[in-house]
């Protein structure tokens, strides 16, 4: 059995940007079919390879635009690279865009329930956890209430208190706890810290440097959609720091 939870190998992923601006579905079907829609190609990360160890804790680092969140939505197998391959090992639970997959018709209720089958787990799991998931919300009094009439917050909470009753072996977090005020900010972490215990592997993007130094034992950062550095957190940390002078 590999000793790796994640394996990154040789990962491009390439986008195209459309170069003039097209105002209606028809004409962007005509210029597509007369062959006169022109792209440019950008790609977003470009030959990233590196392996993660199951139980590492491994934060991302890099300034906005330098493709963190590109890699994780690859790695959780949101986006299939244009080049290179990821394998991973384990049940995986990424905690991307929270909430991205409610329907705002649903209550909070239903949504609990719509969500938790999207991340794949049983009516009798969600069944089990309801009352849990609703009281780490704080969404007690609005559960029966339509998502709709959310608060972006309320979704984040609600996001990210059923992606997290699951025991996952590899978590992906994307920015996931700045969501909320500050007293549930410190829930949240503290919650992801409980789930450590189960040597459960991370990969962790947030803009907060003292918390991937607080959370994580081993980073990697990147820059233009490269991988430039990675290692232990504090060598990797140090470097970014320097860059970012």
């Amino acid at each position: 059995m590999s000793k790796y939870a994640i394996e990154v190998n040789n990962v491009g992923m390439k986008f195209n940007l459309s170069q003039e601006k097209v105002d209606s579905l028809k004409e962007y079907v005509i210029k597509l079919v007369t062959g006169k829609l022109r792209y440019n190609e950008f790609w977003a990360l470009k030959n990233i390879d590196f392996k993660v160890e199951k139980g590492d804790r491994v934060g991302i680092l890099g300034l906005n635009g330098a493709g963190k969140s590109t890699l994780l939505k690859v790695i959780a197998g949101v986006f299939k690279p244009t080049e290179g391959e990821v394998k991973r090992s384990g049940r995986l639970v990424p905690l991307l865009e929270l909430g991205a997959g409610f329907d705002p018709q649903y209550t909070g209720a239903e949504n609990i329930y719509l969500y938790s089958a999207v991340l794949g787990y049983p009516k009798s799991f969600v069944d089990e956890k309801f009352d849990d998931i609703v009281r780490f919300a704080e969404l007690e009094k609005f559960i029966d209430v339509p998502i709709k009439n959310y608060s972006s917050g309320m979704k984040s909470r609600l996001g990210f208190s059923i992606a997290t009753q699951v025991e996952p072996d590899i978590l992906i977090l994307d920015e996931v706890l700045s969501v909320g005020d500050a007293k549930f900010r410190k829930k949240s972490e503290k919650k992801i810290m409980s789930m450590f215990k189960t040597n459960v592997t991370v990969l962790f993007v947030s803009h907060s440097l003292d918390q991937v130094k607080r959370l994580c034992n081993k980073a990697i950062l990147l820059e233009h959609g490269e991988l430039t550095a990675a290692g232990d957190i504090d060598e990797v940390a140090a470097i970014y720091e320097e860059r970012t002078k």
